[in-house]
């Protein structure tokens, strides 16, 4: 195999030896861009800290998650189901109960996820010091260039 060839589609090069925020491919086919875009994004990220502590039904789901609609709450949802990171059983009942709980890779993820909020905690009085920093900052040099103009 020549070098730069990959060797399929859905391999975007090895992030474990020297990671490398660029091997993080856009290209459509690379799978790990599409896993990060799943499992980052605010609802899959929502349902999997709500179920870090215990079964629960599409209706709790959605009653906890503030402004999901249910339509993107079903897809999310199948998304994780699909990889492997929630476990839906349905339960033989009238009506029937569906009960959405993490698999063991989903509560491995919520590892990684929950010292991400951790630090997001720790740091949030930095960050909003830096925000209004930048804002104040944008907004001076606004005024400028009108003043100027």
């Amino acid at each position: 195999m020549e070098d730069g060839t990959l060797k399929s589609p859905g391999d975007c090069g090895d992030t474990e030896a020297d990671y490398d925020v660029l091997q993080w491919d856009t290209r459509v086919d690379c799978e790990v861009r599409q896993i990060l875009d799943r499992v980052a994004d605010k609802w899959s990220l929502l349902v999997i800290a709500l179920l870090d502590q215990r079964s629960l039904r599409f209706t709790e789901l959605k009653r906890k998650i503030d402004g999901v609609s249910q339509r993107m709450l079903t897809r999310t949802l199948r998304h994780l189901e699909r990889d492997g990171l929630v476990e839906r059983t349905v339960h033989p009942t009238v009506p029937p109960r569906v009960d959405y709980a993490l698999t063991p890779l989903g509560a491995s993820l919520h590892t990684t996820i929950k010292a991400l909020v951790v630090w997001t905690e720790s740091h949030q009085n930095e960050i909003a010091t830096a925000r209004n920093s930048y804002d104040r900052r944008v907004r001076d040099a606004e005024a400028l260039e009108d003043a100027t103009v």
